[in-house]
């Protein structure tokens, strides 16, 4: 606003400058031009005075005043823009190895696939939401076979973020519904299922391929429930491993948390 008011000033100021340059008006007479005495003729009675010629009327000629008004450009100072924070998905799809307790039988390994997208807000929590499905065909040769489906969400907080390595833990809750044999009052193996909540809490760490893909190693524990010796529902603890590939939706544009 200041530039608008000082360039009007100067566009105010431009025709009285110029009158001020101007050279005086034709009608101030110029002083009468006498000739030299040595030019005048030493005969007796004869006029030397010589006549002056009318002066030329001048040519006014416009000058631009240029004031500093029109040359000065003051730069307008911007307040620095702030660091912000961007939230980052990423999808990870890998191979899930999951120790299931059977009872009477001890425990069983199962694989299967697990499915997880993730959002890292850049402030050191997160959010994940985990869907992972194992099973075993035939446990112990019973012909009976055993499975697990797991759906999980929760919150994500970051230990670690360096340019090539990050560490993370996670605590999410949701259900599960685990399916397999149990032993029946007449000395042989029933198959049921127990559909209930389930917690799941452990970590991760995460390698950088590249600015798109990514590998990932999780260890974590899956608390759900299945049947006992007795055929009640009791809780237990499984462990369970995944090994997945990442990809980032999009490449981070954000600084990455250091410890200090």
């Amino acid at each position: 606003m200041r530039t608008v008011w000082k360039i009007a000033f100067a566009f105010l100021i431009w025709p009285i400058s110029v009158m001020a340059q101007a050279p005086p008006p034709p009608s101030q007479a110029n002083p009468p031009m006498q000739s030299s005495p040595v030019a005048n003729d030493s005969t007796p009675g004869l006029d030397t005075t010589t006549t002056p010629s009318p002066a030329p009327t001048p040519i006014r000629i416009p000058v631009l005043v240029q004031t500093p008004a029109l040359l000065y450009f003051r730069q307008i100072k911007q307040p620095p823009i702030a660091p912000g924070h961007f939230t980052v998905f990423n999808l990870s799809a890998g191979y899930s190895v999951t120790n299931l307790a059977i009872p009477s039988s001890g425990r069983v390994a199962l694989t299967g696939m697990d499915v997880s997208v993730a959002a890292d807000g850049g402030r050191r929590i997160g959010a994940k939401l985990d869907l992972s499905y194992a099973f075993a065909p035939n446990v112990f040769k019973s012909g009976h076979r055993v499975d697990v489906l797991s759906y999980l969400f929760g919150p994500t907080f970051s230990l670690w973020n360096g340019n090539a390595v990050s560490a993370y833990a996670h605590v999410l809750a949701g259900g599960a519904r685990v399916a397999g044999p149990i032993p029946n009052g007449s000395g042989g193996l029933s198959t049921g299922y127990v559909h209930y909540p389930a917690l799941d809490f452990g970590g991760s760490a995460e390698y950088r391929l590249s600015p798109a893909f990514g590998f990932r190693v999780t260890v974590d524990c899956l608390h759900d429930h299945f049947f006992n010796s007795s055929g009640a529902i009791r809780g237990q603890n499984d462990l369970r491993v995944v090994n997945s590939i990442v990809y980032y939706l999009g490449e981070p544009r954000r600084s990455r948390h250091r410890p200090e």
